[in-house]
Parts: structure tokens; sequence; C-alpha cells
């Protein structure tokens, strides 16, 4: 054990309980600027100066990691004036500690290697998920399998996040039966749960709580400032049920693709209707951010199970669809028009809806698409413009099928654009 002084004045109150807690899960959630991800920082680095830890730090997706919990763990160092007791390998995201123990960090995107993670010296004692409900169940399964083997100190599986919706699968393993908005802690044998706030956050300044007070969004005043599990009072879809579908095969598929670039993302879909149960299955969905058109064509190819098919793409871009034609993919765009969103919307409510359980990011948006709110709280026929990326993209896959299903007689007065040569 290194003998270093640090006052405990450097740390948030509402942490300072869990500086030594030895539960096996962890848990620290709530809004936005509450200091988690500061607090485990600099608990990581305090466990190393005490000896015994090897710590895997992990967010779902490998390139955010050095900007953001690497980064976080260096200032932590930086702060406690104890860099000369570490050696930062920034080309290798490992930070090596003063007896030899260490600081790993991985992306659960490259499944061979977290399994190739291997501390020089002990075993890996703590891992900490960053903003974990961006990864997936099994991903955190297979994690807690990597603690394992002798330690000279508890072993600890710990995640932190913003919540997003109570269907989401770490509401239901760990919170579902005894917690309620307008609790802040929990633990039995094995489990601890720190719910905290912009309030809870001593570090912050008056125009950063001004700031987050200053949010009037009702859904992210809740979940981002309020730090609550997301409830939605006017959500859109609630005919869809999650399924295993991966052996599953369907003679036809649709295929949607809605443009994006960074924070939207481009989406692409792929899906079978079942036209005489009306039954719609997802069996395919994701996010592709920061991806030109040729990655997107690369990835359409991969997506698509029969060349022959079409895959029918936001009008709004016809340059991308063009784009994509030169890169040999059948795209044609989605047909728009007045009242062309609710037309949509319409139609998929009126779908049996089962979504393969790995979709989680489709499963967000269902979740937690919503109708807008008047200045009394009431619905009103106008979605709110976000979490709606695959779901643009699903109606576009479907656009066909709708104007052939008679399902809405006036579906001829929308733009229907003519196919085009490739």
């Amino acid at each position: 054990m290194i003998n270093i002084h640090i006052s405990t004045k450097v740390i948030n109150p509402v942490y300072r309980p869990y500086l030594q807690d030895t539960h096996r899960y962890q848990i620290f959630y709530g809004g936005s600027s509450s200091g988690k991800s500061y607090f485990l920082a600099q608990r990581c680095i305090i466990d190393m100066l005490q000896g015994g830890h090897n710590y895997l730090i992990c967010r779902k997706v490998g390139n955010t990691i050095r900007k953001s919990t690497f980064n976080e763990v260096v200032k932590a160092i930086s702060r406690f004036k104890v860099a000369s007791l570490f050696a930062v390998n920034k080309s290798d995201l490992v930070i090596t500690g003063p007896n030899g123990y260490q600081v790993m960090f991985a992306g659960l995107d490259d499944s061979e290697k977290i399994k190739s993670v291997t501390p020089a010296k002990g075993v890996i004692t703590d891992i900490w998920v960053e903003e974990a409900t961006e990864a997936e169940k099994i991903d955190i399964l297979q994690l807690d399998k990597r603690l394992r083997g002798v330690a000279t100190v508890p072993k600890r599986l710990i995640m932190s996040f913003n919540p997003i919706y109570q269907l989401h699968w770490i509401y239901q393993s760990y919170f579902a039966g005894h917690w309620s908005d307008a609790t802040t802690h929990y633990e039995d044998d094995m489990t601890a749960i720190l719910k905290t706030t912009y309030l809870d956050n001593s570090f912050l300044t008056d125009d950063d709580k001004a700031a987050m007070e200053a949010t009037s969004d009702p859904y992210y005043r809740s979940v981002y400032v309020e730090g609550n599990w997301g409830s939605l009072g006017h959500i859109i879809f609630t005919n869809w049920s999650t399924e295993d579908l991966s052996d599953k095969e369907f003679d036809s598929y649709l295929y949607g693709c809605d443009f994006g670039f960074a924070n939207d993302p481009t989406a692409l879909i792929e899906c079978h209707l079942d036209t005489d149960r009306r039954i719609l299955y997802v069996t395919k969905a994701e996010y592709l951010k920061g991806y030109t058109n040729d990655l997107v064509a690369a990835s359409i190819q991969n997506l698509m199970r029969n060349p022959h098919d079409v895959i029918y793409c936001d009008s709004a871009e016809p340059k991308s669809i063009q784009e994509l034609r030169q890169y040999r993919i059948p795209a044609q765009p989605a047909p728009k028009g007045p009242d062309s969103i609710n037309f949509g919307i319409r139609y998929l409510q009126s779908l049996r809806i089962i979504v393969d359980k790995t979709l989680l990011p489709l499963i967000n948006e269902l979740s937690v698409y919503s109708w807008r709110e008047d200045k009394d709280g009431n619905a009103i026929p106008k979605p709110v413009d976000r979490d709606n990326h695959l779901l643009d993209a699903l109606r576009y896959a479907l656009c066909h099928e709708m104007r052939n299903s008679g399902y809405h007689m006036s579906y001829d007065q929308y733009k229907w654009p003519t196919a085009g040569a490739m």
C-alpha cells in the first residue's frame, strides 16, 4: 500500500460511503452531471494506490473509450498529484500502478479482444461498464464470468449510466420489484444501487446548475435532469414484443434506409411481413454512425440476402440514393407527402410487431417514441422528432406494402416516385 493521504473533501459526499463498498454488483445511475464517472475514476485510482486491484473498464463501442473513461482516469491521477507513480500507455490504453496492478480498457464491440485482456499481475478484480445501457445483457453476463480466480480483494462488477426506459433489461434485472424513482439507494447481499442527480454534485458551478434547470422537454428533464427511468405517457407503439428470431427463415424480406451521418446516424432495417396474419417480423436493424455512402453501400450489401431485392430510402436525399445506385445497390426513394409520417405510424399500429430480442437500438426507439404534448400535457397527433431513425427506415421498408394494402383509401394522394434507372 502506498502511504498517500487523499482528503475526502475532494470526493462528493453522496459517494463517500461507496469508497470501500464490496458488493459484487454496483450500479451508479441517475441524471447528467451528477459526478458518477468522476467518482468512479477517483475510486479506481484510490484502489490502485492501495494495491490488489486490476480494473477492466469498458464501453459498448471501443473507439469512444479514449475520449471518455480513459481521459477521466488519467485526469483523476493528475488531480491526486500521483502521476509519478503511474505508467500511462496511451497507445495500448493500459495504466500500470505502483504495485504492478493495472487499469485496462476495451470495447464490448470486439469480443475477441475482451477475451484476451489479461493483467500483468494477478486477475481482473473490478469491471466498470460506463454507459451500461448501451450494452446487451449477454455482454454483462460474459463480463461477470471474467471475475474469477484468486484475489486479495472482493471482485466487483460496476455499471454507470443515465436511465432510459423501464423495459430495458437492466431495469428488469436489477430494479423491478423493489425500486421506485423516489428511492435513492438500495442494497441486498449482492447488489448496491445509488441514484444521483446534478444536485448531488457539489463541484458544479452556478452556471452548470442553471443550464440543467433550464431543460424544458418533459422526457429529457425526467431522465437526464431528475435521473428517473423513462416512462412516457404518450408512447406511440404498444403493439410490439421481442422474440428470438435467429432460427427463423422467411421467403421474402423488406429493406429500408434512413440517411444520416454522425449525431443522426444512417439506419438500416430488414423485416418480413406476414400479410395474412398481419405480423411484422423485424430481423435486423443497425445504426451506421459517421458512414459515407460508399461504406453505407457495403453495409447494405452485407445486409441484403437477395441482390435483386429493393431497399427503400429517404426520398429527401436523391443524391445519396443515386450514389448507392452507382455502387449497384437497388435503392429506390420511398414516397412522401402530406401526413405521410402519420399514415405510416397508423399502418404500423395496425400490425403485430415482433422484434428480434438482440436489436436493442430498435427496442429503445419503440420504447420511447411518443406523441408531442400541448401546453396542458395532452397528446397531439405529431410525433416527437427524435429516437426514430430505425422507425423511419421501417416505414420506408413497408412503403410498397402500405400502398397496395388498401389500408388507407387516400394513399395515392402521396407522391409515389418512379422507379428510375439503375
